[in-house]
């Protein structure tokens, strides 16, 4: 009996599942298309950083080693000149006071005032919610109206004045008064803010568990203890954030000082990024305008460094 040979397979042949069908599949696969759709949602923010960021950086240091004078049209490269030139500017020390004065003042008032009032407002009782909104609203109010406001009650004859003289004090020319204007600018900012970081505290304060305080009083803590010992060491990441928001807002206040005090009397109140628009867009000198950017950047990113690192010791979490 004859059998048929069979045939052999074909090695060129391939089997599904075997290398060959899988070097075959679409390259636009179900991870790539969701990767891509990850790079599509981050690319505005991405291209925002870039665009208004990174770039205005860099155009910053190539302008602080220019002279550019946009009056006579010229563009000139001077090198480290801007710097070596904030070393001799008479007026630089006095600013950095004021302006280390402006924001130790913002920072502690602002501060203070909006854990005190959080701490009040953390409380159920009737009417509490309308409190929490009026302490709140001066944030949403426009900067520039509500700093035009206050200018008219604090000037010679204002409404502050006023009530000053119905009790039988004379009041001061507030803001012609170089320790009268440096206060009324902090207590004017401190006002405006105060709620955004009241609002971060009030709810840092509801997060921390009430248990803990039960067990406090049963063990005989009193009220001073257990906001020491307890109530502190749990919100002080929300502490944390503020401090960094807080500095970082207080060396970049601008219309508060030039709708106020213009800087003055003198240069009582002219803070640092006063005095940057001042040599930039006043007396038109762009590059060393920069130079006092770069400085302003560098006293953020130092600070921002240092409290950064300090977290370690008084963040609850992090030791």
């Amino acid at each position: 009996m004859t059998t048929t040979p069979q045939a052999l397979p074909d090695r060129a042949t391939v089997r599904p599942g075997s290398a060959g069908a899988r070097s075959r599949r679409p390259w636009f696969t179900y991870r790539r298309r969701d990767q891509l759709a990850g790079y599509l949602f981050v690319a505005p923010q991405l291209l925002g950083i870039v665009a208004f960021v990174l770039v205005p950086l860099g155009l910053i240091g190539y302008y602080s080693m220019h002279e550019w004078n946009v009056l006579a049209n010229t563009f000139t490269f001077v090198g480290a000149d801007n710097v070596e030139r904030l070393f001799t500017d008479p007026k630089l020390v006095p600013v950095l006071q004021a302006t280390t004065v402006f924001s130790v003042g913002l920072v502690v008032g602002n501060l203070g005032l909006a854990l005190g009032l959080a701490v009040l407002l953390n409380r159920s009782m009737r009417g509490i919610t309308a409190f929490r909104a009026i302490f709140f609203s001066p944030v949403v109010v426009s900067l520039v109206a509500w700093t035009i406001v206050w200018g008219f009650l604090l000037q010679d004859d204002g409404g502050i004045n006023g009530l000053l003289q119905l009790i039988g004090v004379e009041g001061p020319n507030w803001l012609r008064e170089g320790p009268t204007a440096m206060a009324s600018v902090i207590v004017v900012q401190i006002f405006k803010n105060v709620g955004l970081n009241m609002v971060l505290f009030l709810a840092a304060l509801q997060g921390v568990p009430a248990e803990l305080h039960e067990a406090a009083r049963v063990d005989g803590a009193n009220p001073r203890t257990i906001f020491g010992r307890i109530t502190l060491p749990l919100i002080s990441p929300t502490i944390l954030l503020t401090v960094i928001i807080t500095i970082v807002g207080s060396l970049q206040v601008f219309a508060q000082i030039a709708v106020l005090t213009q800087g003055g009397p003198g240069v009582s109140t002219t803070v640092l990024v006063y005095y940057l628009f001042q040599q930039a867009f006043e007396f038109h000198r762009f590059g060393y305008g920069s130079t006092l950017a770069i400085l302003l950047f560098l006293i953020v990113l130092a600070l921002t460094i240092v409290q950064w690192q300090l977290r370690r010791r008084w963040v609850f979490y992090e030791n």
